[in-house]
């Protein structure tokens, strides 16, 4: 093995090594014991695959240590403590179907027969849960609803938020910008620029989450309303659910029967099982999140407005493209705590891609500019 070969088997350990780092992270702030002894499993497993990694290498004549948590997972870690783990579990998840469909696609490439095991990093949980844990159903339940309601979904949502203000705003100040050298028609142009872009982004983000929640809720309804005008028929979806997952028929009947003898116990699993619903999403504030996506797209959007509050001209316009340039490789290697990218790739994709946009805007404002003048 070649210097050049071994560098995706030493970033597959970087990658082992930072999800030991998390795993045991998450098992220390979880205060149910049970939950926590799964994601410790996790963590051992995950410190096996790097231990035979580390073997390969050494195997091939290449020295190879395990390497320190990178500055990614430290972050995680720290974003973690601020706001809850619940973040860093969904973030994890999406990593482990990352490597998985990588997997999948090598054996493919080479013609190596899959063995179903690929995704085994993703199924990981509910197997550590039915097989060595003994953890409730409750437990279980609670663990998957944290990665499909929780994860990394509200940090994805404001950092891209923030992404869609500055872009946004700073593709509208360098087209007027390119029009008019007027530091207030800037201004005024920026300011309403974000105003607006905000108010639309909280009024998207309000209506999507309510009519999400009214749905739900109109689903659930017509579930109970089934329960009580048809329980023998809901008696025989409970049972063909419980039969899906491999449970013997005339077991799979009598745990539905015992699951029917409580109403709300089978609405429960009727709305989790035939409906896919999480009741957790219900208990998203519509207006929370109207707000932080105002909050968040204001926080981009004055980036590049900012500048032209104390003067105008070229210099104005360049301050905003330097300021600008920062915020999104800020936002760029933000974006690296989810797809694990290196920094500086993403980071620099970002403000190539932003400044793009900027410099096509001004271009058309030049011309626009010039037909008006002319």
């Amino acid at each position: 093995m070649t210097k050049q070969s071994a560098k995706p088997v030493s970033s597959s350990v970087q990658t082992e090594v930072d999800a030991i780092f998390l795993y045991e992270k998450i098992a220390g702030a979880e205060e149910d014991p049970g939950i926590a002894a799964v994601f410790r499993n996790l963590a051992e497993i995950e410190r096996g695959h790097a231990a035979k990694m580390i073997e390969r290498l050494r195997r091939e004549g290449l020295p190879a240590t395990l390497p320190p948590p990178s500055w990614r997972a430290r972050a995680l870690d720290r974003i973690g403590k601020i706001f809850g783990y619940d973040y860093i579990i969904g973030v994890m998840m999406d990593t482990e179907k990352s490597i998985s469909r990588a997997m999948v696609a090598q054996k493919e490439a080479g013609k190596i027969p899959l063995s179903g095991e690929e995704g085994n990093h993703v199924k990981i949980l509910q197997s550590l849960l039915s097989t060595r844990q003994k953890v409730s159903g409750e437990q279980l339940s609670r663990i998957e609803g944290r990665h499909k309601t929780v994860g990394g979904n509200a940090l994805r949502a404001a950092v891209l938020g923030a992404n869609d203000g500055l872009v946004s705003n700073l593709s509208l100040v360098m087209g007027v910008a390119g029009a008019t050298s007027g530091q207030s028609e800037i201004l005024l142009a920026g300011s309403a620029g974000l105003l607006a872009g905000a108010l639309s982004m909280a009024l998207g983000e309000w209506i999507s989450v309510k009519s999400s929640q009214e749905l739900y809720e109109r689903q659930m309804s017509l579930e109970m309303d089934e329960i009580i005008a048809n329980p023998e028929g809901e008696l025989k979806e409970i049972a063909l659910i419980f039969m899906a997952k491999g449970i013997p028929e005339a077991q799979a009947h009598e745990m539905a029967r015992e699951a029917m003898a409580n109403k709300d116990q089978a609405h429960a699993l009727l709305i989790k099982e035939e409906l896919g619903i999480n009741p957790e999403e219900l208990k998203s504030s519509a207006w929370e999140a109207a707000i932080t996506s105002f909050i968040l797209f204001a926080i981009g959007a004055i980036i590049p407005l900012a500048p032209f509050f104390w003067g105008g001209g070229y210099t104005a316009i360049l301050a905003s493209a330097a300021l600008s340039t920062l915020g999104l490789f800020l936002i760029g290697s933000a974006i690296t705590l989810f797809t694990g990218k290196s920094i500086w790739y993403s980071g620099a994709r970002q403000v190539v891609f932003g400044l793009m946009a900027a410099a096509v805007t001004f271009g058309i404002g030049k011309l626009i500019g010039v037909s008006i003048a002319g």
